[in-house]
């Protein structure tokens, strides 16, 4: 069991607390997180993409002039590629984007990107996080006291006051445990958790 100093929101030290190794202690599998994260950034892709082809584009029925005589190139059709207003050759159409992984790969990954923060020591555990009311000003003075920036902030549930008071604060980003994924582990510098969210964490994935 690793242990993890526990602050509160003033930055001051408040105790430590175990962190399961099954979780935050496993051994990093880069390729897995690699994976992982092209799944998501592919898994957002619509892929609705559309241009038409010479045999979708209407008009063109007829060869626009006869094959010899003319002093012209032959021509077949005006919706040829390379008539203004003709089709795209290899044109782009719909697709799916959508990159497998198994849940037991996942849920690696996930574990993966957790352990490499905490090596890092870019996990930060906080005893509690409430706001009073919705105010960015106190939010980014949490922040500061944890001398966390690019933060991913971890809930154990919703909380609006504080979802809605950093959401102004250029690159931070609030989640609740159970749906935080591994791009956005990455993706941020530090990861702010309270005991409730690491708590909800572990039971998920231990």
């Amino acid at each position: 069991m690793a242990n993890v100093t526990v602050y509160n929101m003033e930055g001051n030290e408040v105790g430590t607390m175990e962190l399961n190794d099954a979780v935050f202690g496993v051994e990093v599998n880069e390729h897995l997180v690699h994976l992982a994260v092209v799944r998501q950034l592919a898994n957002k892709r619509q892929g609705t993409q559309k241009a038409k082809t010479r045999s979708e584009v209407s008009g063109g029925g007829r060869k626009p002039w006869r094959q010899k005589g003319t002093g012209h190139a032959r021509q077949g059709s005006i919706r040829a590629a390379q008539w203004t207003g003709g089709g795209i050759i290899f044109a782009p159409t719909p697709r799916d984007y959508d990159v497998k992984m198994n849940k037991k790969e996942r849920r690696a990954a996930l574990k993966s990107a957790l352990t490499s923060k905490v090596q890092d020591n870019k996990f930060v555990v906080v005893d509690n996080l409430t706001l009073a009311e919705v105010k960015t000003k106190e939010m980014q003075k949490v922040l500061t006291n944890l001398k966390a920036d690019k933060a991913l902030v971890i809930l154990a549930g919703e909380d609006k006051n504080v979802v809605l008071s950093a959401r102004n604060i250029a690159d931070v980003q609030t989640e609740t445990a159970g749906n935080i994924n591994v791009f956005d582990v990455m993706r941020h510098n530090t990861v702010i958790a309270t005991k409730d969210a690491v708590a909800t964490i572990e039971e998920v994935l231990a």
